[in-house]
């Protein structure tokens, strides 16, 4: 998947993650980017920057009359990049009711299955397409003080799967990108050695580009990986710790 040329989607690209993939896709070459934002004010820095080439859209991905009016809106679109999520803080049980694990799934999995239902007959216009799917290293081993930020991001994980297999037939690729510490206000309760949204971004690019099914983006998920092969029941427990409120470390 060539770069150089494409137009790409990026939700929540307003900030963090998000936005550096706006700017690696600026800086790579993609004649067009669009910054899917609950508030099109949030990204004037960037369209700004963008001397042009950078559109905002309006875009809640809970809400799908925003993502209907999204699919009518960028017609062009080459690649789509679903970074926009939800971490509401809450376990599974200690939450007052269902509300937080809801809406943490309806933005970290229904959101993006439905833009990716709505942009695949754009997406299949294109002789070569991409779809990158930011997860999280929460969606390879269950965190239960991550309540349903956890859950949702293995839904996503394995709708990476189904949706891969389903658009294969139109050349389009479907990267899921597992995602650990990242300076970010989302990962601002980690401690130890954080990566930048920029790296996640670049890795993330070079991923779609490759046309990689699935890519660990950063120490700490390469580390969550390489734990949980080696002693899955280990890790396991050691995630319970989460429960207590003991501090998340990246252990680096």
């Amino acid at each position: 998947m060539e770069i150089k040329g494409s137009v790409a989607l990026v939700t929540g690209g307003n900030r963090g993650i998000g936005e550096a993939f706006v700017r690696a896709f600026l800086a790579a070459g993609a004649t067009k980017v669009y910054v899917g934002t609950r508030d099109i004010a949030n990204a004037r820095r960037l369209v700004d920057e963008g001397q042009g080439r950078v559109v905002p859209v309006e875009l809640d991905v809970s809400k799908p009359e925003q993502i209907e009016a999204a699919a009518a809106q960028c017609q062009d679109v080459s690649i789509l990049v679903n970074n926009a999520g939800q971490f509401a803080m809450q376990t599974l049980l200690r939450a007052p009711d269902l509300t937080a694990a809801r809406s943490e799934m309806e933005t970290n999995y229904f959101g993006p299955l439905a833009m990716c239902r709505a942009f695949a007959p754009i997406l299949a216009r294109h002789p070569e397409s991409a779809i990158a799917n930011v997860l999280s290293a929460g969606g390879i081993v269950a965190v239960p003080g991550m309540g349903g930020y956890s859950p949702s991001k293995f839904a996503g994980r394995a709708m990476s799967t189904c949706l891969r297999a389903e658009l294969a037939p139109q050349n389009t690729s479907v990267t899921a990108l597992i995602v650990g510490s990242v300076d970010t206000r989302m990962a601002s309760h980690v401690e130890g050695a954080k990566e930048t949204p920029e790296t996640i971004a670049l890795v993330g690019l070079k991923a779609i580009r490759r046309g990689e099914s699935e890519v660990d983006t950063d120490y700490m998920a390469v580390d969550v990986r390489a734990n949980l092969a080696r002693d899955p029941m280990g890790y396991e427990l050691l995630m319970r710790r989460s429960l207590s409120g003991e501090r998340v470390t990246t252990g680096r």
